[in-house]
């Protein structure tokens, strides 16, 4: 069995998950939290570095290094829970259980100090997953140098605490999005024969995107296009000269990402041909689709079960985003969904409603230090 949790140890993950709420920090701008955690490491007689405001710490070991992930950062949401520990910086919550992520994982640290792991641990705290740009920024600064396999969790509030979703195969959605700005030429509402109305073609864009799951990709294949914003025109009687539109693009398999996203050039720009107009269009690709291979998710279920916990298929569709699906394009690894309903009045991550049972925090250390020492006899790197 794995390694019992104190009531210490939780006393501990609790105290720093509700500072941490109490003082969020959007992504890029983790300065205290790097802080914090760089102060409860040394507590625990752990030395560690800052990577910008990530934080990361290395368990030395004779085995294979076996990365193990926790992200930071909150989002740019007002708080309305009313805890006691609620925030205290107007507009920024931690509305998603990052706050949690990095507890469970400073709780990891100290049971894997209590029963060391037969091989080298490597602990991130990773900054910017909401933005979709931390995990590469760490990929980049050499966190992967050397490591065999990575394994990563988030808090979901559909499960109970106690249970915990694996599944091999897609997990998350890829997250891109696209930025279309058209150009026409303005005029007087009451003669369009003078003008080229961009609002018109922007308008047959929005159309035209929603065929693009519809009716090239195929009905098996998870997928969405969103156009999020639209703006055009400025009076009733004034054609509009330009208008621009923004939205984002999921699917969960590479290939129907590739698609998608050359779709939306295609329709786009087919449109601005047929209407005179001239168009931009900036796709820019955030997080790929994240995909657990069998061998991580083989190992995260043995860890699962080695320590109490009630492991399950995720059996939900998710085209939500998770740039952990950036190291699983260098490594191997899994990435878990660890239940956390705090009861039947849950709130949805990114409300301003959002907690979370902490009865899954040790929960969720036990299986990061667990998976941590499973996973040195299951990977190698020649």
């Amino acid at each position: 069995m794995g390694a019992s949790v104190s009531a210490e140890l939780v006393a501990r993950m609790v105290a720093f998950r509700r500072d941490l709420h109490r003082h969020p920090e959007l992504s890029g701008e983790e300065e205290r939290t790097a802080g914090q955690v760089v102060a409860a490491l040394a507590e625990l007689g752990v030395e560690s570095r800052r990577v910008g405001t990530g934080v990361v710490a290395d368990l030395p070991g004779p085995g294979p290094v076996i990365a193990l992930r926790a992200d930071t950062d909150a989002l740019p949401i007002e708080e309305e829970t009313g805890l006691p520990f609620a925030s205290t910086h107007h507009g920024v919550m931690h509305a998603c259980g990052h706050d949690g992520h990095a507890s469970m994982l400073l709780g990891a640290t100290a049971l894997l100090l209590e029963n060391p792991a037969p091989t080298a641990i490597r602990l991130i705290w990773q900054p910017a997953e909401e933005t979709g740009l931390g995990a590469q920024q760490l990929i980049d600064a050499g966190v992967l140098d050397g490591v065999a396999a990575i394994f990563g969790g988030h808090l979901d509030r559909r499960y109970p605490a106690g249970t915990l979703a694996i599944s091999e195969g897609a997990v998350n959605a890829s997250t891109d999005e696209f930025f279309i700005t058209v150009r026409g030429k303005g005029g007087h509402g009451a003669r369009p024969h003078t003008a080229k109305d961009a609002l018109v073609a922007g308008a047959l864009m929005v159309t035209a995107l929603q065929t693009v799951v519809s009716r090239e990709v195929d009905p098996g294949e998870p997928a969405v296009v969103t156009v999020g914003s639209f703006q055009a025109g400025v009076r009733p009687n004034v054609i509009a000269g330009t208008a621009r539109l923004s939205g984002t693009a999921r699917a969960q398999d590479h290939h129907v990402r590739a698609h998608l996203l050359e779709a939306i050039e295609r329709q786009v720009r087919g449109i601005a041909a047929t209407q005179g107009v001239e168009v931009d269009v900036d796709i820019q690709r955030c997080s790929p689709p994240l995909r657990n291979p069998a061998e991580g998710v083989a190992v995260s279920w043995q860890a699962a079960e080695a320590v109490g916990a009630d492991p399950v298929p995720f059996d939900v569709v998710n085209m939500g985003g998770e740039d952990f699906a950036r190291y699983l394009l260098e490594v191997p690894g899994c990435y878990i969904r660890i239940g956390a309903s705090p009861g039947p009045d849950s709130h949805p991550a990114h409300s301003g409603l959002f907690d979370f049972d902490e009865a899954a925090m040790p929960i969720g250390a036990k299986w990061f230090a667990e998976v941590g020492r499973l996973a040195g006899a299951a990977f190698t790197r020649s």
